[in-house]
């Protein structure tokens, strides 16, 4: 072998001087905060389950004693589902947007509930 090219176990030393992208990312202290933000969202995401599904109930039994649609629980409904979708586009990294209330704001019903 020429000193041009140094067999493979030299150049996977050099790598390893310098830092490899899995070491660099193990010792990021960004990376283990994301990591406790998800574990966090994990868990709100849960609890928004728990409510939606109460207001599920709520909003049937509303509409099965009252013949209507009762538009403040449709609301609470629209904003709910907004807000576990937030919480779903933090834990899957397509948005680096904290949800509520991690650092973004309660998303509001809007005007999707028709």
């Amino acid at each position: 072998m020429s000193d041009d090219n140094p067999p493979a176990d030299d150049a996977h030393v050099a790598d390893n001087e310098s830092g490899s992208p899995l070491e660099k990312n193990l010792k990021s202290g960004a990376t283990w905060m994301r990591f406790l933000f998800m574990l966090i969202s994990a868990v709100l995401v849960s609890v928004a389950s728990m409510v939606g599904s109460l207001v599920v109930v709520l909003g049937f039994f509303w509409v099965l004693f009252t013949g209507e649609v009762n538009r403040q629980i449709q609301q609470v409904g629209q904003s709910l589902a907004s807000y576990i979708y937030e919480i779903i586009r933090y834990l899957t990294f397509n948005s680096d947007v904290k949800p509520f209330p991690l650092g973004g704001a309660w998303p509001s019903a809007g005007n999707d509930s028709e």
